[in-house]
């Protein structure tokens, strides 16, 4: 079965927790005599060995700027069968120790992106606001982090810790970013720190994936596994390009499929973490946004690879009062073509709040269209 792994490691406190590696040295028998071994001339081994990249430089720069995170939450758990009984409630207290309150510890990486102490990581590693964080440096020192935010979203979360001085992973511009580009991942994968895999970009702008709710991944083939969550995605120039967020598996392990949060998205939110403590995002009600099939979109009469389908709707809303309804399939946002359902929900995310945006479609093969009040959306913590 396909699934998606959130590469961070995941403990139940009071439970005993070993990572045993096990392996087998395989010896290679020699060949017989009258089997000729293989020989490479002096010339070719010097041409092959230039034609290769060298990321040793890169990778000592940037090595030191990619952290490890420790947090743990209180994960409450109504299991009692009275818990929610107001007159259990009154002569027992509702404590939720009493009822599978549990500690739980999530294991992952983080990149300094302030010599002062910003630390990005993925939300799914931190947990919750509430989180007790602890940030161990390549330096080993251990340091307690303030977690500035969280953001579903797009699964980042922002970190502080009390130092100066600290190494920073500078930013890349992830726009520019060219399929085949060689690429090192660097992270704490099974609790084995500053671990670097080399790769190259697979893909961009992935989305449709169901990993988070706006999606526009980077897709590479640098090995990412447990513990990797929130490491560093770094281009050739040693810039950061990337947060690494989660892969594809049907293993469980690294299977060449991982995925990273753009740069430019990840400062963007860690921008607005910092000076609002969330992420303001557009919205115009709650709409059920859906991918047009190639069969929805000849029985609509829509262009085929472009639009998305609204499913169903709220009578509440802003779209609904701009005259939206279900059936409709939404073709262009202020004149900008909508290549599929993840891309519209994207540039409504983006869109100022309080403003009006003019929404393009078609129903029953008629163009229409819709001035559309752009709200808030709810904060999702």
């Amino acid at each position: 079965m396909k699934r998606f792994l959130l590469p961070a490691l995941l403990f139940s406190s009071g439970v005993i927790a070993g990572l045993v590696l096990t392996g087998r040295l395989q010896v290679a028998e020699e060949s017989s005599a009258d089997q000729a071994s293989p020989t490479v001339s002096s010339t070719e081994a010097t041409l092959n060995a230039a034609s290769l990249p060298d990321f040793t430089e890169v990778a000592s720069a940037r090595v030191p700027s990619v952290v490890n995170i420790s947090s743990m939450r209180l994960e409450h758990r109504t299991t009692g069968p009275m818990f929610n009984d107001p007159f259990f409630s009154y002569f027992f207290g509702n404590d939720p120790n009493m009822f599978g309150a549990q500690e739980r510890t999530s294991l992952g990486s983080g990149v300094i992106v302030s010599p002062d102490g910003y630390i990005l990581t993925n939300n799914h590693v931190v947990g919750s606001v509430d989180a007790e964080v602890t940030v161990t440096l390549a330096d080993n020192r251990e340091l307690a982090a303030e977690v500035i935010g969280v953001d579903q979203w797009t699964d980042i979360a922002l970190l502080k810790i009390e130092a100066a001085d600290l190494p920073v992973a500078p930013w890349g511009d992830s726009s520019s970013i060219r399929v085949a580009e060689w690429v090192l991942a660097i992270g704490n994968p099974f609790q084995l720190n500053q671990t670097v895999t080399l790769g190259i970009v697979s893909a961009v702008r992935r989305a449709n994936l169901g990993i988070t709710t706006y999606e526009d991944f980077i897709q590479t083939d640098a090995a990412i596994n447990e513990g990797n969550s929130g490491g560093a995605l770094i281009n050739g120039r040693g810039e950061l390009i990337g947060i690494n967020t989660a892969i594809f598996t049907q293993s469980g392990g690294d299977q060449g499929v991982g995925f990273a949060v753009p740069s430019n998205l990840a400062r963007r939110v860690m921008d607005a973490l910092i000076e609002f403590g969330e992420v303001p995002r557009g919205s115009i009600g709650y709409i059920e946004i859906a991918p047009l099939t190639t069969r929805q979109a000849e029985q609509l009469g829509v262009p085929p690879g472009r639009g998305a389908l609204i499913a169903r709707m709220r009578r509440d809303t802003p779209a609904y009062v701009a005259g939206i309804r279900p059936g409709d399939v939404v073709v262009a946002f202020d004149g900008q073509p909508v290549d599929d359902a993840s891309h519209l929900l994207r540039l409504l995310a983006d869109a100022p709040i309080g403003g009006t945006v003019v929404l393009t479609g078609l129903r029953d093969g008629r163009d229409v269209t819709f001035n559309v009040e752009i709200g808030r959306a709810q904060t999702r913590r």
